[in-house]
């Protein structure tokens, strides 16, 4: 059972814009006790699969850094360990449907994720953070004349949910999601059209009924994160 607040309330949820002075955008994102610093950088050159398309790509990397955890966590080097690379996997498909490739032309961009301190939902706060510091890159490429057409079409956000003690909950941090029954990870777009939904039963089945309920709480919660989105960009 929760004590900290209700069961459809997200925790206190913080973006810094242009935090670290880079050539793209930047963001730190606390979220709860979980912080992430997200990056965004520019290189001219496409990937190699790219080249004559006149398109572009977006790739991500994700790392937790290791004092981010109760426990050391062992740094990962040049070979991440298989959840890392499914995240920065699901960051990458997230944040590709916030840009139209041929407004990019043949360059890629790079974000990075680097999870500071880790308390439950680094995934979505990854996306959501992540979103702000590609928004805030794209503005300066555009006006630093690096780019001459806005490729931004879709705002990103992305939410946890979950139940836990056979309550239906909005964004788990680390106790309730280790202790979940079911849990699942929800990325929209500002029209609350589904990027991706990752969903398990862990503990148990769950019925589509549940589903809903975890679907409805995953849009209000969306909707709370666009807002805070929109204020850490007219900073």
């Amino acid at each position: 059972m929760r004590t900290d607040r209700n069961n459809d309330q997200l925790r206190k949820v913080e973006i810094i814009p242009d935090f670290t002075k880079v050539s793209g955008g930047s963001a730190l994102i606390k979220w709860g006790n979980t912080q992430v610093l997200c990056t965004a950088m520019l290189d001219d050159k496409p990937m190699p699969f790219k080249e004559g398309t006149g398109e572009g790509w977006l790739t991500a990397e994700y790392a937790m850094l290791p004092s981010s955890t109760l426990t050391r966590k062992q740094r990962e080097g040049s070979r991440p360990d298989g959840r890392s690379t499914e995240i920065k996997r699901l960051i990458g498909r997230s944040l590709r449907e916030a840009l139209d490739f041929k407004k990019l032309g043949e360059r890629t961009i790079w974000i990075d994720c680097d999870v500071l301190t880790a308390d439950g939902g680094t995934r979505t706060a990854s996306i959501t953070g992540a979103y702000v510091a590609l928004k805030l890159a794209v503005e300066k490429w555009l006006k630093d004349g690096l780019l001459s057409e806005d490729p931004m079409v879709h705002q990103i956000t992305a939410v946890s949910v979950g139940i836990v003690e056979g309550e239906p909950m909005l964004d788990l941090k680390y106790v309730e999601d280790s202790h979940a029954d079911v849990d699942m990870n929800v990325v929209t777009t500002e029209e609350g059209r589904f990027v991706e939904i990752q969903g398990t039963g862990e503990g148990r089945s769950f019925t589509g009924e549940e589903l809903t309920k975890l679907l409805s709480l995953a849009e209000k919660g969306s909707k709370e994160l666009r807002e805070i989105q929109l204020k850490a960009l007219t900073k």
